[in-house]
């Protein structure tokens, strides 16, 4: 019979020495040094880098109460607003911490998603080496959450600064939590709740923390399952969970089944665990956003679900042996469940940002298990450890310099997936805004051939066409937006503003009113209107217009200006010169509102000659 081999008894967790106490804790001091100056050293450059067009607008620099700084309306905002579809208070409001301290200098705000990644990433080794005793294993995982190239996406990326502190907070949680699996207090248990909370207020991401702790129940900390002092946190998850699932569905961002079938996110969600795993290993061909695939995925599917089950009954069967494999793979499974896309929020199939947690779980999986199979062979695992170190760093480096700005950001992922039509989107944009129309219009023709639905793409090219001349050519794309979908209030408010740049002020009051139909508060469509219809000497109702813009924005200067004038057209000569008057109060370097203001004000009747007649 072949040799047996016997397992070493493990201790429990209460009965192990602390973290201060563990032997030559110099080493753990240069551990601590390396990981740190690696971090930095590789994400320094972000320093340099710029804000992105892709959600850094939502949320910091054109979200003008995160522009504003800590303010008191801002904290009320914070906490009671579901902006950009989501509720993240202390998310909103470390953003408005670095406004206060930096402005918009895009370098500070880079720097301290850099500074919160390497807290956490030292964090992470203190506590796995807590947990388990295994110091090199547990500094292996830990370089692996601070410097694989699946997470540059989460911390050289602005707006995901709700990744980087969520994770802060997940793995403090489970820092409080082993604290309190080792001496069980109250004071504990309620600082474990407590961090716990306040990560729900940073992502929702952590509702399955409370499964992972249960699996730490299981390994490294010996205590079996302890399923009722959890009921509390799964009942936060639950709150949170019917939070975030009102806030998308209030700002539209949850794809309906109408659109995406339920099986096509199945197959979506089962290839996409498998994809994840393979670019652990295969950390290339990284981007920003990966299109949903239009063909279906059947096979692709089946193949990948097959290679799930198995994986998941080994993982059982190797329990008794090895706990850690089943614990890995469970934590990546279950933390990845809220993003795996079976409630589809976006249009990415997959997004690297996504592995952030979730990795921790496969990591722990791979390191355990490749230092046990490879127990013998000491020298060969130090190679491949070594090896393995050395490909993160290259890649990480290259894949953070793709983060630098718009152009570099866009390419990339137009590089890696030809047929991105969002990745095109956005440097049409970046183009526009760089006074590159010609090539601007490239992209957007590419977007057209690859996605012949996308409207913001028809509208923005048919504008671009217009501005360069091509006016038949630019409203034949725009009439094809609003052909495709009749219900889109923006490709009819583009249409109407082509329409009253070209002098077509019927067909402008006509497209604004269509925009009004279904979007009755938006105070650019009524002021428009008002524009068109003045210019079809329809003043009366132009003047209707310009008021309600100013009911629903009593701040524009322009509103009142025109209201001035269309009042003045209608002889009401009294109530122009308070238009004007306000419009100069808003504005006061508004020289058209003083002229008109002048004139109007030497229609008035001169009370001195009245009283002499």
């Amino acid at each position: 019979m072949p040799p047996t081999r016997t397992l070493p008894i493990k201790r429990p967790l209460s009965e192990r020495e602390p973290l201060v106490k563990i032997r030559k804790p110099g080493v753990d001091l240069w551990i601590y040094i390396l990981l740190l100056l690696a971090i930095l050293a590789m994400y320094g450059q972000v320093w340099s880098h710029n804000f992105v067009t892709f959600d850094d607008p939502v949320y910091v620099t054109q979200n003008p109460h995160v522009l504003s700084g800590l303010t008191w309306d801002g904290l009320v905002w914070a906490f009671t607003s579901f902006y950009g579809a989501n509720w993240f208070p202390l998310t909103w409001l470390s953003h408005m911490l670095d406004c206060q301290l930096f402005g918009l200098n895009s370098g500070w705000h880079h720097l301290t998603n850099v500074w919160i990644h390497t807290l956490s990433t030292l964090a992470l080794f203190a506590l796995l080496q807590y947990m388990t005793g295994s110091r090199w294993r547990s500094a292996f995982v830990a370089f692996l959450f601070g410097l694989h190239p699946l997470h540059v996406e989460s911390v050289a990326w602005v707006a995901e600064r709700k990744d980087v502190l969520s994770a802060l907070f997940w793995i403090l949680t489970m820092w409080s939590y082993a604290a309190y699996a080792a001496r069980p207090r109250a004071g504990r248990y309620l600082l474990t709740l407590l961090l716990f909370s306040l990560g729900l207020m940073v992502k929702p991401m952590l509702v399955t923390l409370p499964l992972v702790l249960l699996l730490l129940d299981r390994w490294p900390l010996d205590r079996g399952f302890q399923i009722l002092e959890k009921l509390p946190f799964f009942a936060a998850s639950t709150a949170a969970s019917i939070i975030t699932y009102v806030a998308h569905q209030k700002g539209g961002a949850v794809a309906p089944v109408e659109l995406l079938s339920l099986t096509t996110r199945c197959e979506n969600a089962l290839i996409s665990y498998v994809v994840y795993i393979l670019k652990m290993f295969w950390p290339t061909h990284l981007a920003v956003f990966y299109p949903y695939p239009l063909q279906s995925l059947f096979l692709p599917a089946a193949l990948a679900a097959v290679g799930l089950i198995v994986v998941t009954v080994l993982v059982i069967h190797w329990l008794p042996q090895r706990p850690y494999l089943a614990v890995g793979w469970f934590w990546y499974a279950l933390t990845l469940l809220p993003v795996i896309g079976l409630i589809q929020t976006g249009e990415q199939a997959r997004a690297d940002r996504y592995t952030y947690i979730p990795m921790i779980g496969l990591s722990i999986m791979v390191v355990w298990g490749t230092s046990d199979a490879l127990e013998q062979w000491a020298r060969f695992r130090i190679a491949l450890a070594a090896a393995a170190a050395a490909a993160c760093l290259v890649l990480t480096w290259s894949q953070i310099q793709c983060w630098r700005d718009d152009f570099t950001l866009y390419q990339h992922a137009i590089d890696v997936v030809p047929d991105n039509y969002l990745a095109r989107f956005n440097l049409a944009s970046a183009l526009e805004a760089q006074d590159r129309p010609v090539e601007a219009v490239a992209q957007l023709r590419e977007v057209v051939r690859i996605r012949p639905a996308y409207l913001a793409a028809r509208a923005e090219l048919g504008q671009l066409l217009v501005k360069q001349g091509q006016a038949e050519a630019g409203i034949s794309e725009l009439q094809t937006a609003v052909r495709l979908r009749p219900d889109d209030a923006d490709a009819h408010f583009r249409l109407g503003s082509v329409y009253g740049t070209l002098g077509r002020a019927g067909d402008a009051a006509e497209e604004f009113s269509q925009t009004l139909r279904l979007q009755p508060r938006n105070a650019d469509a009524h002021y428009n209107l008002g524009i068109a219809l003045a210019q079809a000497d329809r003043v009366q109702e132009a003047a209707r217009e310009f008021q309600e813009t100013i009911r629903l924005r009593p701040d524009d200067a322009d509103a009142h200006f025109n209201l001035g004038i269309a009042l003045a057209s209608l002889g009401q000569i009294d109530k122009s010169v308070a238009e004007f008057s306000t419009a100069l109060g808003i504005r006061p370097d508004f020289p058209e509102a003083r002229q008109a203001l002048e004139h109007a004000m030497s229609l008035r009747p001169n009370p001195a000659s009245s009283s002499k007649q």
